[in-house]
């Protein structure tokens, strides 16, 4: 597993289908997953610190769980079959811990709503679906501003298409 880094919610235009974007640690592969409305809310809402009157189902999650003294240790994005990514949530109370399989947006979504809660990537499926991006080819002089990374991921977001990850 490689340890991603969540780098936010972006909508993928024309088709204005919402992604979650994670990027490797300590790498230059990007993983687009493309994800429900109401997910990147819901992610987008954490990022940026925004309360909302009523618990949202993911907040309402993260608060059972701390009732019932259960930890979320990590997340694992473990595959990606048919187009569709799958997920495992890590979780822990004393001594047991045991994973549940997830959607990665909703895994993330709660991943975003605590602390220190390690995001991963399976090889396979960065090899299958990542994107590389590499800051000293993007333009021939390196970049320095992380911003202006994620507009050329964005611009490259632009060209493609959910399909072009399916299995052929």
């Amino acid at each position: 597993m490689i340890e991603m880094e969540l780098v936010g919610v972006r909508v993928e235009l024309p088709a204005n289908q919402p992604i979650v974007l994670l990027k490797e640690s300590s790498g230059t592969r990007y993983l687009p997953i493309w994800i429900g409305a109401v997910e990147a809310t819901a992610i987008a809402f954490a990022l940026q610190g925004v309360e909302t009157p009523r618990p949202l189902t993911h907040d309402l999650f993260v608060d059972v769980l701390g009732e019932l003294g259960v930890e979320v240790t990590a997340v694992h994005v473990t595959d990606l079959q048919d187009g569709t990514f799958y997920a495992e949530l890590h979780l822990s109370q004393g001594e047991r811990s045991w994973s549940i399989s997830a959607r990665p947006s909703d895994a993330i979504a709660l991943a975003s709503r605590l602390e220190d809660v390690p995001i991963f990537g399976a090889e396979a499926v960065l090899d299958e679906a990542g994107l590389e991006i590499d800051p000293d080819e993007a333009d021939g002089e390196g970049v320095e501003d992380p911003e202006e990374e994620v507009q050329q991921f964005r611009e490259f977001l632009e060209q493609v298409d959910p399909e072009d990850f399916k299995e052929q």
